[in-house]
């Protein structure tokens, strides 16, 4: 199997019944840079690249809806350790990094400052985006930002910002409204978004780069614990989700990896998310 793609063509690794990339940082970012090329096809739809933690897996498995959105993206990154070392444990071929998010954006940031690859950040609280927008520009001074604005906003202001993103020139579109928002998002506005060569959810992102949100050290991240690392720092809101979201990830993946065609009647078994459609107007910030 592999992700689709005018630059690359990853092959990939099914997890549960996401086609994840077998794409390292450094590669990942370089395809990112490729594909904003000035003489690109400003015809096409952008490039759609998403990222899979155990909280997406589970997600999937209890919701199918979002299974499919998390499908329809051109290719599923690693953003979680857990996934790197499920491959390494029960699969014939092995993930070679996990490829976070949090990291990436730095990767990619790094080669825009030499090409002029303009960043449009999308997501978060007007104060959150503002620091993270800052930080980017301390950190990278040749960096080009084309625009940002805050995940606020009502289905009839949709448009207008699909609107102003493009009016923007940006190559890159980093979209953080958190699953399954963000997905939907990018899902419902694909198509009106040609122009723009890729567009990247990356849920917490701008927290982190904020300095809302602090990274786990390495040797947890090294352990696929950083999840565990969140969780205490924000046991209220954290700690039910992982309880309930770990368990069920681990089921799916031995399910889908072991019983292929039992998969079906096993997920029956567990509830699972009605399909509607999302009415929310706020546009969440993490993962």
């Amino acid at each position: 199997m592999h992700a689709k793609g005018q630059e690359k063509n990853w092959p990939t690794i099914a997890l549960a019944r996401l086609p994840v990339v077998k794409a390292g940082m450094e590669e990942s970012a370089d395809d990112f840079i490729a594909r904003a090329a000035p003489q690109r096809d400003r015809t096409a739809r952008p490039y759609y690249s998403t990222s899979a933690n155990g909280q997406v897996v589970a997600e999937c498995h209890r919701n199918p809806a979002f299974e499919q959105a998390m499908i329809e993206a051109d290719e599923i990154h690693a953003d979680g350790m857990s996934l790197v070392l499920f491959t390494r444990w029960f699969c014939k071929q092995h993930l070679t990094e996990r490829v976070a998010t949090t990291d990436l954006v730095h990767a990619v940031a790094k080669r825009a400052e030499n090409t002029g690859t303009r960043f449009y950040f999308l997501g978060a609280t007007q104060q959150v985006n503002d620091a993270a927008v800052a930080k980017m520009k301390e950190l990278y001074p040749d960096l080009v930002f084309a625009g940002y604005r805050n995940g606020y906003f009502t289905a009839d202001q949709e448009d207008d910002i699909i609107q102003e993103i493009l009016n923007s020139g940006t190559d890159i579109l980093w979209v953080g409204f958190g699953i399954p928002l963000e997905q939907q998002f990018v899902s419902r506005n694909l198509d009106k978004l040609k122009g723009v060569a890729v567009i990247k959810t990356c849920g917490g992102l701008f927290d982190f780069l904020a300095g809302r949100n602090k990274r786990a050290p390495q040797w947890m991240q090294d352990m696929g614990l950083e999840w565990l690392h969140r969780m205490l720092q924000e046991p209220r809101r954290l700690g039910k989700r992982y309880l309930l979201t770990n368990p069920m990830a681990i089921y799916a993946l031995l399910m889908h990896r072991y019983f292929p065609k039992k998969r079906v009647n096993a997920a029956a078994k567990l509830p699972r998310a009605k399909n509607r459609t999302n009415t929310k107007t706020y546009m969440t910030q993490s993962k």
